[in-house]
């Protein structure tokens, strides 16, 4: 069976990739056992880059190649056009990069927990789910691990 092909927002990926015991670990097993494939594109690659510089998490160099070895590998890279494909209107002009991934590479959905992409879910033609909703989806709630 084909893996899920997902886009998952940078605060998902965060949560994924530096709380490892945290509600949103199960992700982290689901792409190293190719269970789900997460989608990557330059905007979204770059902001994930940029939030995981954020002085809060403390993080090294050496420590953010680490995490990113731990993610990108599983993914597969997709190139947005220019012009990207015309999304909905949305309140936080971050997010545009995540609506326009998810056309662009045919996702099977768009995984978030910000409450601007939530209000989406009805107008968007990609279905926009939680990371517990994908869950829910998933077959054997989509991990072997935590």
């Amino acid at each position: 069976m084909t893996p899920p092909r997902l886009v998952l927002d940078t605060n998902v990926l965060v949560s994924a990739l530096l709380f490892p015991s945290g509600n949103v670990s199960w992700l982290r097993h689901a792409w190293s056992a190719e269970r789900i494939r997460p989608l990557a594109g330059r905007e979204t690659t770059a902001e994930l880059i940029r939030v995981l510089g954020y002085p809060k998490f403390r993080l090294s160099d050496a420590d953010r190649q680490d995490i990113l070895e731990d993610y990108l590998p599983f993914c597969e890279t997709v190139i947005v056009p220019n012009p990207p494909p015309a999304v909905p209107e949305c309140r936080d002009p971050f997010d545009r990069p995540f609506l326009e991934l998810a056309l662009a590479g045919n996702a099977d959905a768009l995984v978030t927990g910000d409450a601007d992409l939530k209000t989406l879910a009805d107008v968007f033609a990609v279905p926009i789910l939680t990371p517990a909703g994908l869950k829910r989806q998933l077959p054997d709630n989509g991990c072997t691990g935590t």
